[in-house]
């Protein structure tokens, strides 16, 4: 009770502001979670359409009401509604608070930035470079060979820069890389730096370049593979951000192939690959695999060195705080800190905690120097420095033990620092299939053209700072502040629609959302989902205390954990959308080949018509893929899902999110499968998905197809085998994909035809449910009743979604889920609370006491059933018992 009472108090302050005049002063309190002083802070947050005009009139205020330091980027607008700002970016660094307040109006200005500043020059020459200057930092990228920082130099008395402050190189063609292992032996990549760019949202306080390159190899029958290099770099900082995307060309097994595609993903008719060739023994023969990867420096130290890093006594699973390592160093000496678990490449079966233990094996975790083991332990922190009397290189990576195998290492013969991605200690990373058994209708992989992304953090210092110290900073990025506005600020700005926040109103619908959320992100540290490639994901059926099959983002798994992080602000749903956002727009997509993209940034005509010459890419490009026991085996016509990706864009600034939702909005423009991909759930996904693209982008090509995605939806519900509704019996779980797209294509466009369908199709499914997945279908209208409700006030509408709402109520369970222990213990804690149907579901696998929407399965059919429907449902309860209140008090 009193969790409402706050949140109606804020909600009314907040209305207060907005309905000032438009000249006056609108301030939105801000909150950072795990604070840390002075650590760099980006946050998106949204406004209500006309609310905003422009980003140069906001800025951030301390506790005190100071003005900091801000820089504040226009990521879209409401148009073609209207031109007002829709999500901006807001970045500053943290001061000795965790509270602060975002201030905007037409007669607030911000200040201008004195002191240090991001400077970028970008040189696009065919033989350019790039230079970041931060003040005290300065880091030179030369194209052609290198793959990542030409030079860094460290300005410690601030005189300017010279020969005498370089504190590190790269080696030769040999800054990232990515050695690949086959029959023939390791074939060690040369990285090449092809091309570099500015990032939008670039500025004075916060810089970001990105690198292009390729990783080039010695044998030909190695493909050249395409990495890119995010730098985030901060004025008057000497530590930056990387993000480093390698892309997995090889070659994953040795099965015999066949010309021709496989039908569930025809472009043709005439050559289709069969799909009975479980004779073949090379789907289980590995063939290209990945022998180690990172990035590397060679350090500028000298005389007596010393490295510390962090680890951790106890248990894997353990969160007591971290404790530090330090020895010396001498100038031949090796210092390795490896962290892996159980089976690294994550081939099935992988060994894994039992519903009432967690697995004791195989987390190793090693410091050591030379052939001596410093310290055997389970967990270590991610991070090493190692500093001379003068200065020192701190590196890190992020998720370290989560994405497993890693290594951090110091050569003292040839002065290197390696940063390893994937560990070269580890067994070489296989992509080769598990079985030779179909998955999903189809025997096939496609692990060539995945992609993935780590973050890592470097940090040059001068000597002497304590270990604390050196901890302190490179957690702000493998333990980051996560900063954000009230929930109700999103909620209010309608950008995801009417949603309720999180609160204790109506809580027998929060706890279903909150259990199911807290239940998954449970499992994903117990069983526990590690490992490079699977790290973010979850599992999608739980059937007798086992779970089974990755469920490779559907539908939209991580926007789920993106709007239950804006409705809450929990930090750990926002890591948890993050990682599986990270993951699915990597692992779970497609991304080469790729045609080369033309820049325009040389002079001859020729390089044109040249880069037209370069060979076809897939037709596949960012199509997603479908539930099944590795990442890489089973794919699905038109099967991915935008939503998170690019929420992860706007809430966190993550450019690769823009980057992966316009390849799928690309591939959506080609309609590689004619009017299959025009037809059924294939249709409405698209719809929602090229809706999302087209308000990031404004593209015009985007929208002028997205229109003709909206007139065929229109067309097949004015016809004859529909019954007005919206969706196809076949697909009736889809009903939000329908009823979510066209929602914000209305809210775009005002169309009044998309207006008056969304209101015959909440008639159609009142009147005539969908049944033909059961309550997936049924469960799955609620969303579109609630939308015809808001655009037409018919009463019935919401009845309706009410009541077919009270499967969704969950009872409170008997104590708080911090205190149950294991797995099987919250699994029947879960179902003894849960009133969903019990009709029962005979699924491919399953029990038949067992159906794939209870509370214990995983995000899949949840999405269908609760997180696309709770949120909005909550908004119109509330806001129904806010206006009876009101008339009560009228009375009174």
């Amino acid at each position: 009770m009193a969790d409402m009472l706050k949140l109606n108090l804020w909600v009314i302050c907040f209305f207060l502001l907005v309905n000032l005049s438009s000249r006056a002063a609108n301030r939105i309190p801000l909150k950072v979670k795990n604070f840390s002083p002075g650590a760099p802070i980006t946050l998106g947050i949204p406004f209500p359409s006309g609310m905003l005009h422009s980003p140069d009139h906001v800025r951030i205020l301390d506790k005190d009401g100071r003005e900091i330091p801000s820089q504040i980027t226009e990521v879209t607008s409401w148009e073609p509604l209207n031109n007002s700002v829709k999500w901006i970016w807001a970045f500053f660094f943290a001061g000795s608070s965790d509270s602060y307040t975002l201030e905007y109006g037409n007669d607030i200005s911000r200040s201008r930035i004195k002191g240090d500043k991001v400077v970028i020059i970008n040189s696009q020459r065919q033989n350019g470079f790039a230079e970041i200057n931060t003040g005290p930092l300065r880091l030179t990228i030369k194209k052609g060979e290198g793959g990542f920082l030409n030079q860094v130099m460290l300005d410690l008395d601030r005189d300017g820069f010279g020969d005498e402050d370089i504190i590190a190189e790269e080696p030769n063609a040999r800054g990232s890389f990515l050695d690949l292992l086959d029959d023939a032996g390791i074939d060690p990549s040369r990285a090449i730096v092809k091309h570099t760019v500015k990032e939008k949202g670039s500025g004075p306080l916060h810089g970001i370049l990105r690198i292009e390159g390729e990783y080039q190899y010695g044998r030909e029958d190695n493909n050249v593979s395409p990495f890119v290099i995010r730098i985030h770099a901060y004025a008057g900082q000497s530590y930056f951000k990387v993000l480093h995307t390698l892309t997995y060309t090889g070659v994953p097994d040795k099965h015999t192939r066949v010309e021709g595609e496989h039908s569930v993903i025809a472009t043709q008719s005439e050559k289709i690959i069969p799909e009975d060739r479980e004779d073949d023994p090379g789907w289980v023969q590995p063939n290209d695999q990945i022998a180690g990867t990172g990035l590397c420096l060679n350090y500028r130290l000298s005389g007596d060195l010393e490295y510390q890093t962090g680890y951790y006594d106890g248990t894997w699973w353990d969160q007591s705080p971290s404790k530090i390592f330090k020895s010396s160093l001498r100038p031949n000496d090796q210092v390795a800190v490896t962290q892996t678990g159980p089976k690294p490449t994550r081939m099935p079966p992988v060994p894994k905690s039992s519903p009432d233990e967690r697995i004791k094996k195989g987390f190793v975790a090693n410091i050591s120097c030379n052939t001596r083991t410093e310290k055997k332990l389970e967990k270590v922190a991610g991070w090493i420095d190692v500093a001379d009397k003068k200065w020192g290189i701190s590196v890190g990576i992020r998720d370290f033990i989560q994405e497993y195998p890693k290594a951090l290492k110091i050569f003292g013969d040839s002065s290197r620092l390696y940063a390893y991605i994937w560990s070269p200690d580890a067994d070489p990373m296989n992509f080769a299939r598990w079985s030779n058994k179909p998955e999903g209708q189809m025997l096939g992989n496609f692990a060539q053209g995945m992609t993935k992304t780590t973050e890592l953090v470097y940090h040059f210092h001068s000597a002497g700072q304590d270990a604390e110290s050196i901890a302190r900073t490179v957690n702000y990025f493998l333990d980051p502040p996560i900063a954000h506005a009230h929930p109700a600020v999103y909620a209010e700005s309608k950008v995801y629609g009417s949603f309720a926040p999180r609160s204790d109103n109506f809580s027998e619908y929060e706890r279903g959302m909150d259990y199911k959320m807290d239940w998954m992100l449970f499992n994903q540290n117990w069983e526990p989902w590690y490992g490079m490639f699977d790290y973010g994901d979850f599992k999608t059926h739980y059937f007798n205390k086992e779970w089974k099959m990755w469920a490779n983002n559907e539908p939209a798994q991580d926007f789920m954990l993106w709007m239950q992080f804006v409705r809450t602000g929990d930090r750990k749903y926002y890591l948890a959308a993050e990682a599986m956002s990270r993951h699915a727009m990597d692992v779970d997509n497609i991304h080469w080949p790729k045609a080369p993209r033309y820049y325009g940034d040389t002079n001859p005509s020729l390089d044109f018509w040249t880069s037209k010459d370069q060979p076809a890419a897939t037709p596949y490009l960012g199509i997603g893929r479908r539930h099944a026991s590795q990442h890489w085996i089973s794919l699905l016509s038109a099967h991915v899902w935008v939503q998170g990706w690019l929420a992860s864009y706007y809430l966190s600034g993550n450019h690769r999110g823009l980057e992966a939702a316009r390849q799928t909005a690309d591939t959506y423009s080609k309609r590689i499968w004619g009017d299959h991909g025009l037809t059924g759930r294939r249709l409405y996904l698209s719809v929602w998905n090229m809706v999302e693209v087209w308000d990031a982008t404004k593209d015009e090509c985007y929208f002028e197809d997205l229109k003709d995605r909206v007139r065929r939806m229109l067309n097949y519900q004015g016809g004859t085998d529909q019954c007005t509704s919206l969706v196809m019996d076949r697909y009736g779980y889809s009903q939000v994909y329908a009823s979510q797209g066209l929602r914000k294509y209305l809210q775009l466009t005002g169309d009044p035809k998309v207006r008056n369908a969304l209101i015959r199709h909440a008639r159609s499914v009142r009147d005539v449910p969908p049944w033909n997945h059961k309550y997936e279908s049924y469960l799955s209208t609620i969303h579109s009743l609630l939308v015809g409700y808001e655009l037409s006030g018919e009463k019935s509408f919401f009845e309706e979604a009410v009541d077919r709402a009270k499967f969704l109520k969950t009872d409170k369970l008997p104590k708080p889920i911090e205190a149950i222990k294991s797995q099987g213990e919250m699994s029947d804690a879960l179902e003894s609370v849960s009133h969903l149907p019990d009709e029962k579901n005979y699924h491919e696998g399953a029990n038949k006491d067992v159906a794939i929407w209870d509370i214990s399965q995983g995000l899949r059919v949840f999405g269908w059933t609760h997180a696309y429907n709770v949120p909005y449902l909550l908004y119109w309860l509330r806001k129904e018992k806010n206006e009876k209140s009101n008339i009560v008090l009228k009375k009174r």
